[in-house]
């Protein structure tokens, strides 16, 4: 049995919130685990022999409350102190990339490396202590000082890595993108759309467009395909095909047990829309999330069949057209509740290796809401997880990034699915404006200062009812602009005014 003692003050926690916890074995792969909490110690009852870490959200001093995980350990009759091993989690990834990145004894980070000096010297008297409370308080100060480290490491990389990009020309064309919603366009909406991005991301939904069997409803897409043409901004579709229960019309269900019905009816859904917009949409996310989200339950050679179909139908018709396919809640915590999905590291390889024809991965990334893939991350562990993409050797543009701008209570969200989270956890502070935007230029920073990630595209450009993460647009449902997108425009203008940039990239 793998289990951890959760101090408070010296005594027993008498609640822990297990909300978003799960267990991983080797490559951080989620594994299958019953977690439960009694009496003060979290019990993990996994599926799998081996050496195993905890990932939970946990309170940090001075950075919020984030979801952690401690290193892989045996198991033992005898629990761990979970602090202590939060502690040593984040040291030795913090370890890890001071050496990935080259930062040893690299001017400018001594004040990081004196923190991470003060942070081990405690973890050191955290594990000499003879009783667990103090233990754990040792345990809690080491991984406050090490998760503040941390972040100031991957900013210190990102700072001098973007700048090394701004001064060779790294930069695409286009960098900046947002994705709308079906409400009709405005000249509101247009005006701050020309101002701040680059290109726009329309829902080429198909529970949208064919609401019902062989009965069409175009004419919103038709309204912003047709505005944006005229001002001649780019434009992004997305996605041609996904199973999530947002995108999957509800007649569809009649042939859940029929995969190759599914896989034709899929085939002429994108034939259709390619064809009606394939003049005005040079890029298209082909494939979105289906490792994760997977309402028909396939087995892993017919989503691989589904993605292989998508991407070379796209390639068939639209030739020029650069091909996207998207990976979803990358840290795969969905993996350990359902086993017919794919931990998305193993869907991007897998991809890779079956020679499927395509241009570019995609990534989503969500936090604020409390489920799964959504729980809050700090800066370091983004960057950490764009760093795993560099091995696949194909560029990155993420097509869908967000945070909200305030807390939302359970309840406030359009599907079942937010209707019952919690609050997700919270970076530094609770969501407001001012920490949305705050968000928002780090995230930039450490995602363009990756050589191979190209654009970045905010979720929502302005709040509306039926959106999946409320309030987490860059205007308000009254069209008024949020912080964040002031912000994005400063950060816009000094990361891009006067900079080479380059021919290549998405495309347009």
């Amino acid at each position: 049995m793998l289990s951890f003692a959760a101090y408070k003050q010296n005594e027993l926690a008498e609640s822990i919130d297990l909300s978003g916890a799960y267990v991983s074995g080797s490559d951080d792969i989620p594994l299958r685990a019953e977690i439960s909490f009694k009496d003060g110690v979290i019990h993990c009852d996994k599926r799998a022999a081996g050496p195993a870490g905890l990932a939970l959200l946990w309170e940090v001093e001075g950075s919020g409350t984030i979801l952690l995980e401690t290193v892989r350990l045996q198991e033992r009759q005898k629990p761990y102190i979970l602090q202590v091993e939060l502690a040593r989690g984040r040291l030795v990834r913090l370890l890890h990339k001071f050496e990935d990145w080259g930062l040893f004894n690299y001017e400018g980070t001594e004040e990081i490396v004196a923190q991470v000096h003060r942070s081990r010297d405690l973890l050191i008297e955290a594990l000499k202590a003879d009783m667990p409370g103090p233990a754990a308080e040792f345990g809690d100060k080491a991984l406050g000082l090490a998760v503040a480290a941390s972040e100031s490491l991957c900013r210190f990389h990102a700072n001098m890595f973007i700048t090394r990009r701004k001064q060779t020309g790294g930069f695409p064309r286009r960098v900046f993108g947002c994705s709308v919603s079906l409400d009709p366009p405005t000249e509101q909406s247009r005006h701050c759309i020309s101002k701040a991005f680059d290109f726009v991301t329309v829902p080429v939904t198909w529970r949208d467009v064919e609401p019902s069997e062989q009965t069409f409803n175009w004419k919103p897409l038709d309204e912003w395909v047709e505005m944006l043409s005229k001002h001649r901004i780019p434009m992004k579709g997305s996605p041609l095909l996904s199973f999530s229960d947002r995108n999957v019309p509800d007649w569809l269900y009649v042939w859940e047990h029929d995969f190759d019905t599914i896989r034709d009816l899929a085939f002429e859904h994108i034939r259709r829309s390619i064809n009606r917009y394939g003049q005005y949409i040079q890029v298209w996310d082909v494939v979105s999330g289906i490792h994760a989200d997977n309402c028909f339950t396939f087995n892993f050679e017919q989503l691989m069949e589904l993605t292989r179909m998508a991407a070379a139908l796209t390639k068939q018709i639209a030739p020029r057209a650069l091909t996207v396919i998207d990976i979803v809640f990358p840290w795969g915590e969905y993996y350990a509740r359902n086993q017919r999905t794919i931990p998305p590291l193993l869907y991007a390889d897998m991809v890779l290796q079956s020679g499927i024809t395509f241009d570019a991965f995609g990534l989503k990334m969500y936090f604020g809401p409390g489920v799964d893939g959504m729980y809050v991350r700090d800066m370091f562990q983004v960057s950490c997880l764009l760093d795993q993409f560099v091995k696949l050797s194909k560029p990155l543009h993420i097509t869908a990034v967000q945070v909200p701008s305030a807390n939302t209570p359970p309840g406030a969200g359009s599907s079942d699915l937010y209707r019952l989270a919690a609050n997700g956890g919270i970076w530094h502070e609770p969501w407001s404006e001012r920490v949305q935007s705050e968000w928002l230029s780090q995230f930039i920073e450490i995602a363009l200062s990756k050589p191979f990630v190209e654009t970045i595209a905010w979720h929502d450009l302005v709040d509306h009812p039926n959106q999946m993460m409320p309030q987490g647009g860059l205007l308000g449902s009254d069209m008024i602009p949020k912080v964040a997108y002031e912000q994005l425009l400063s950060t816009r203008a000094r990361l891009l005014t006067g900079t080479p940039r380059t021919d290549r990239g998405i495309g347009f």
